[in-house]
């Protein structure tokens, strides 16, 4: 077995650690709430006081989703599907009860402004949620994903603005994404700002994420449990914070470079590692711009084994 590390490179010095574990409030009580990237850039609402239809068809979901009219969404029951559906701006998609979305996902190609809520996504046949081409002002919150091709939520090709928050990833290999290939730096450097936090990687395999170019991305108080792959990677210049996660059984909880990938920097503070490797941090990382509280790592596999995934919140 390996030790329990409490604090890893980069975290505050020892004297502080009552402090920086005890201080902040439960996430329990704001789990609803929007934080992180997707605040900036005048913020994420979605269909906002659009009209809402529910929709229980493929064909009447791709319908609703690809009009360019701000619309509030609600999926009702099993949708099966096929390919990617196209997602244009101002949309709320928000699963009742038990909603789920069978074989196909979404594609935000270039749109803004997009809430994707409360579905379970499996066997996807592309990407679960695909978000790309300077998509931008984007909340991917308390979904599920298991059993797809390839990503659960891949972001790439300049996309910017985006929080992913209080998801579920279970049996499934390449979870999200951010950057697709080395080569895009023109269209990436400057972009691809995300925040993932409160999301639970359950024995899912590797990219949680795997990062290119974007900086700062911001990964904090996620809960990772018995990852064969690795955790983290930042990769091609890109900046990533990893604070206050919650790390048990993985091996590799992040490191810099990936494949064939060049390093990015990493810095690490304040996250609980139990039974798992120590991670690889160097170079620093932008500030972040917005305001948040982490809640102490030692809270996180509780609260978020709580909260995550869908049918966990009532809207």
């Amino acid at each position: 077995m390996r030790r329990i590390h409490r604090l890893m490179q980069g975290a505050v010095p020892l004297a502080l650690i009552g402090a920086a574990l005890a201080v902040p409030a439960p996430a329990s009580a704001a789990i609803t709430d929007l934080v992180g990237w997707g605040t900036q850039n005048g913020g994420t609402t979605g269909g906002g006081s659009a009209a809402t239809t529910t929709v229980t068809s493929a064909s009447a979901l791709t319908t609703a989703l690809a009009s360019t009219a701000a619309a509030n969404i609600r999926v009702s029951g099993t949708i099966s599907c096929s390919g990617m559906l196209r997602v244009r701006s101002n949309k709320t998609i928000i699963g009742n009860s038990g909603a789920a979305i069978v074989g196909c996902g979404f594609n935000i190609n270039g749109d803004r402004n997009v809430i994707i809520r409360n579905l379970s996504f499996r066997n996807w046949n592309d990407d679960a949620i695909n978000i790309q081409e300077s998509a931008t002002n984007i909340w991917v919150d308390h979904n599920s994903f298991s059993n797809g091709y390839d990503g659960a939520v891949d972001i790439k090709r300049g996309s910017d603005f985006i929080t992913v928050s209080w998801n579920r990833v279970f049996n499934h290999d390449k979870s999200m994404l951010l950057g697709h290939s080395d080569g895009n730096a023109g269209q990436d450097v400057g972009h691809l700002r995300v925040t993932y936090h409160h999301n639970w990687f359950d024995a899912s395999t590797q990219r949680h994420p795997r990062v290119r170019f974007g900086n700062p991305v911001h990964v904090y108080n996620n809960y990772y449990n018995s990852n064969s792959g690795y955790g983290v990677a930042s990769t091609e210049g890109a900046g990533v914070l990893v604070e206050a996660n919650s790390f048990e059984n993985v091996d590799d909880p992040f490191h810099l470079g990936e494949g064939s990938s060049d390093a990015g920097t990493l810095v690490a503070r304040n996250n609980l590692l139990v039974n798992s490797g120590s991670g690889q941090t160097g170079g620093s990382v932008a500030p972040i711009p917005y305001s948040y509280t982490a809640d102490a790592a030692a809270n996180v596999k509780s609260i978020v084994t709580a909260n995550a995934g869908a049918g966990r919140i009532s809207l």
